[in-house]
């Protein structure tokens, strides 16, 4: 009767809202974690200075003082909250996407691991939401497992920016950072290791599953010296959520990126996603489109103190090859045809 259709009326209403909330709480997740990765370390560099010229000079000269204090912190492990790993704002960021971790096979809590991240994308969204959150349950997948997803030291040498970064389990992507966890941080970590790196980021655009991998083999000779196992993981998706201006090999845009990448670290790339308020129009968000990070097979690596060249190169082969096969196992999967071809360049 009317009284049926009233309530009917009003629950789809009420879902009606909730949905557009949900939405929006995705949107501002995302939001926030883009300009993160793009302005944070900078604004709050500056803010701390501006602090430094007022009558709260004190505030930022004592943070200063723990930051000479606290300096060598991220190379020692960090300082992970599993709290913050649990913020119910990374659950919004995995469902704008969605993202998805997939896994294939279990590993051993005795063992170290580093994880080679396929490809790098614009801003490695798989990367983060599988690694440095919980939003996607890897601490469940993979029990007793703890992972550091490595990036640019640089960050490191940010106020506040570098706090927020150790929450998550993020860690420096150089030597001593991977040595000391490796080597003094017990059994059962994970390293990420986002091995294309900036020269990958570069070639990433819709439609393109390129890896920048052939010259790519210090990650397999730090495996090695450790005797840690390397598992390929590859990341159906990241390539889609950014369209990006490709510079071809040799012109003046191209030589631009390259010289930030040798001296910086990092290369600037030319990038829009959707809007903030119309999936229509250019902006800085994402596009949202499904990214699935699959962690494959892990390889057996021996530890040898000072490994050969030719160790390397034999290890780093079947390295290559176990991605190529993942990337064969589950392209179909995830809405390649059987036909896509991984390029390995």
């Amino acid at each position: 009767g009317t009284g049926s259709n009233i309530l009917s009326a009003l629950q789809y209403l009420f879902w009606l809202l909730k949905s557009k909330a949900e939405k929006q709480l995705q949107i501002i997740s995302v939001l926030q974690w883009v300009l993160t990765f793009l302005i944070m370390g900078i604004a709050c560099t500056l803010i701390l200075m501006y602090i430094l010229c007022t009558d709260c000079w004190a505030i930022a000269a004592l943070y200063l003082a723990w930051l000479v204090f606290d300096w060598n912190t991220p190379k020692k492990g960090g300082r992970r909250s599993q709290w913050v790993r649990n913020w119910a704002i990374w659950r919004y960021f995995r469902d704008y996407f969605p993202i998805r971790l997939v896994k294939t096979h279990n590993l051993l809590t005795t063992r170290n691991y580093i994880f080679g991240y396929h490809p790098h994308g614009i801003m490695g969204l798989g990367a983060f939401c599988n690694f440095s959150t919980e939003a996607t349950g890897v601490s469940q997948k993979f029990p007793g497992i703890r992972p550091y997803l490595a990036t640019l030291a640089g960050n490191f040498r940010m106020p506040i920016l570098r706090d927020y970064l150790m929450s998550g389990g993020i860690c420096p992507v150089n030597r001593d950072s991977i040595d000391y966890i490796l080597s003094k941080n017990g059994n059962g970590n994970a390293i990420i290791i986002v091995v294309g790196g900036a020269a990958e980021s570069l070639n990433c655009t819709p439609g393109k599953n390129s890896v920048t991998l052939k010259n790519r083999k210090g990650f397999v000779k730090l495996a090695l010296r450790h005797g840690a196992d390397l598992v390929p993981v590859y990341s159906f998706g990241e390539n889609e959520v950014y369209k990006q201006v490709i510079f071809e090999e040799g012109s003046w845009g191209r030589w631009v990126q390259k010289k930030f990448q040798k001296h910086i670290g990092f290369a600037p790339c030319i990038f829009h996603g959707r809007g903030l308020f119309s999936s229509t129009t250019w902006g800085l968000l994402p596009y949202s489109k499904p990214i699935t990070t699959v962690v494959g097979e892990p390889i057996t690596i021996p530890k040898i103190d000072n490994p050969s060249q030719k160790d390397v190169d034999f290890y780093h082969s079947i390295y290559v090859d176990s991605l190529i096969k993942l990337f064969d196992k589950y392209k179909s999967k995830f809405g390649l045809p059987e036909t896509e071809v991984l390029e390995v360049d």
